[in-house]
């Protein structure tokens, strides 16, 4: 019986290495019996890839035909990219079929992900993005992912394309030597790279093919770029924007870093004590997507009454008006504001601010409460990982950080995320447990889209959350009116939300880059419970990251040179803001203060010359080589 099943298995596997080896032969001879059908799969496939990855983001046939008959320069130029990737992996791995299922993989996959993103948030994709794939299970619950027949389709084509490849079999001669292929093939594909990392090489190319190169500074004004320059000649584009956007040291700054920083700072007043109220406890709320559309008349009648908490709230406080740093997405542009106090626009206005720190005790907001005897918290109600801030926060000088699974309160959800109210409850036990003044800032969670789950559309649905999250801040600061301990709220919204891109309210409302200026204005409330003097709060419009001065100086709290001279700072600049105005010069003071905090070896003076560990950017490098 043994001897029987052996036999058969070996009959069996004779069977199929005959099989396989005709289909070896059959395959191999059709590499030259079908030379014509070959050359043709080889030469078009560029084209053909560049047409489905374009009409994957168009949509539409029709668009591309326009937008190639507008723009043949632009479509010439993405071709030759995609054939320079294409040669150099055929030189590499000889076989068509393998090298067109490798680029078509990564330029569909790219493609696909800019039809969601731009679906989701009207925000293009960009070679930054790239830095969030870490975080594809967190993207994934972010976007409106829809799989229309017409992507299907779309996505079949291509795949027929390469089955067609894999069944005619064309290949590179065996004649070439491999060491030639390899060395060849990557020369090919540097290209690419070349125009990307070395901008003076690319920049003459792009204005020979008609690529729009114009500066782009804020979202509005990038989106009419991509309808310029397609796709794939907009990610090349912007990338290699990217890399020609670096920050230079102030003049003579590793010479001398303390002259280079030492003129621009103020000389504090000089007082005996601070802090003649006592020291209050201060919590920061930064509410996601929290934003007032009242702003556009042509809504003031279907809103209703979604804001009614928030004008309680701010009918118990002050109400003014903070410049956000960004729109419907990069919340952590905000975030890095209020925690550091220090324009994004003096960094280059970056994606992830957060991204280009160096690694060692940062000279925040939060440091500077520590240094005064303060507990200090940080509270997110979402993934510890995601924009790395459970490792990059650890620098911040919070005394502990609360992420979604570190709550000591009882968890409720309200849509996808956990409810705002959660987060106020976990604020106030923060509080009680302190037996020290404590300072905390909350980024909130419960207003990020998708804005699908609800008995509206999406606007309606997101005006329902709003409300919940007002008529919440309005009790709870009903609540602080009877805590025993002086109080403090700053409450302000990070970014107007992602409400999609071609059919969403901002289309509707004809937003363009010429009248976007209102989306990046946040309407912001500070409050307290023992009677702070209102009438020293800013009646202008300020950038958000002079917020904490703003409360610094509400509050008494100690002055060094460098908080002085940011407070001297806002009503000379109330406003520092790229996006808010794309125009608008730079400011050497601010630039320089910031480079000195975030990559240079704080010279000015910060919370850390009180707590110590301050390592200079010379020291960092040091210890990373």
């Amino acid at each position: 019986m043994k001897s029987k099943m052996l036999n058969w298995c070996k009959d069996k596997t004779k069977g199929i290495t005959e099989k396989l080896l005709r289909f070896k032969n059959w395959h191999s001879k059709n590499t030259l019996r079908f030379p014509m059908t070959n050359y043709f799969l080889l030469a078009i496939f560029p084209i053909f890839l560049v047409c489905m990855s374009e009409l994957t983001v168009n949509k539409y046939p029709s668009k591309l035909v326009l937008f190639i008959a507008e723009h043949p320069g632009i479509m010439l130029f993405d071709v030759l990219i995609i054939a320079s990737i294409f040669w150099g992996l055929m030189l590499i791995l000889r076989r068509g079929w393998l090298a067109m299922f490798i680029e078509s993989a990564g330029v569909m996959a790219l493609s696909i992900a800019e039809l969601f993103k731009y679906g989701t948030n009207g925000n293009h994709l960009m070679v930054p993005d790239m830095i969030l794939t870490g975080n594809i299970i967190s993207l994934k619950g972010f976007a409106y992912i829809k799989i229309t027949v017409r992507l299907v389709i779309t996505v079949l084509i291509v795949i027929s394309y390469i089955a067609a490849a894999f069944i005619f079999n064309p290949k590179i001669n065996k004649k070439i030597k491999l060491p030639i292929r390899i060395v060849s093939g990557i020369a090919c594909m540097s290209i690419c790279v070349c125009f990307v990392v070395f901008p003076s090489f690319s920049a003459p190319i792009y204005k020979f093919f008609g690529v729009d190169t114009s500066s782009a500074d804020n979202t509005f004004i990038l989106n009419e770029k991509y309808d310029n320059n397609g796709f794939i000649a907009f990610f090349m584009q912007t990338g290699s924007e990217g890399f020609e956007s670096t920050l230079e040291e102030p003049d003579n700054y590793q010479e001398n870093s303390g002259n280079a920083i030492d003129p621009y700072l103020s000389k504090p007043e000089k007082k005996d004590s601070y802090f003649e109220n006592g020291k209050p406890n201060v919590i920061v709320i930064m509410s996601e997507s929290f934003a007032d559309f009242r702003v556009f008349n042509e809504l003031k009648s279907t809103i209703g009454d979604s804001y009614r908490g928030l004008d309680k709230a701010a009918a118990m406080g002050f109400e003014g008006t903070a410049i956000a740093p960004t729109y419907a997405s990069y919340t952590v542009r905000t975030e890095f504001e209020l925690m550091f106090g220090l324009p994004v626009k003096s960094l280059d206005d970056p994606s992830m601010p957060n991204r280009l720190l160096l690694d060692r005790p940062q000279p925040t907001v939060p440091a500077y409460y520590k240094s005064w005897g303060y507990n200090t918290a940080y509270v997110h109600p979402y993934l510890s990982s995601f924009y790395g801030r459970n490792r990059i926060y650890a620098n911040f000088g919070y005394d502990q950080m609360i992420f979604d699974t570190d709550f000591t309160v009882p968890v409720e959800y309200f849509g996808t995320y956990i409810d705002d109210n959660t987060i106020l409850n976990q604020i106030e036990k923060l509080m009680n447990d302190s037996e020290e003044p404590i300072f905390i800032h909350t980024t909130t969670m419960q207003n990020h889209q998708p804005y699908t789950l609800g008995d509206g559309d999406e606007f309606d649905n997101y005006l329902e959350w709003v409300q919940h999250s007002a008529d919440g801040l309005n009790d709870f600061l009903k609540r602080m009116e009877n805590f025993d301990e002086p109080t403090v709220v700053l409450f302000v919204g990070d970014h107007f939300p992602s409400l999609r891109g071609d059919d969403g309210i901002y289309a509707q409302l004809g937003i363009t880059s010429e009248n976007c200026a209102t989306l990046y204005e946040q309407k912001y409330i500070l409050w307290n419970n023992f009677g702070l003097d209102n009438s020293t709060l800013p009646d202008e419009k300020v950038s958000v990251f002079y917020l904490p001065y703003v409360i610094m100086d509400w509050i008494d709290a100690p002055r060094d040179s460098f908080t002085q001279t940011m407070m001297d700072e806002m009503p000379i600049t109330p406003v520092y803001s790229t996006n808010y105005n794309p125009k608008q010069k730079a400011n050497e003071k601010l630039d320089a203060l910031t480079y000195d905090h975030i990559l240079g070896d704080i010279v000015a003076p910060s919370a850390l010359d009180t707590l110590g560990g301050k390592k200079t950017a010379a020291e960092v490098e040091a210890e990373q080589e």
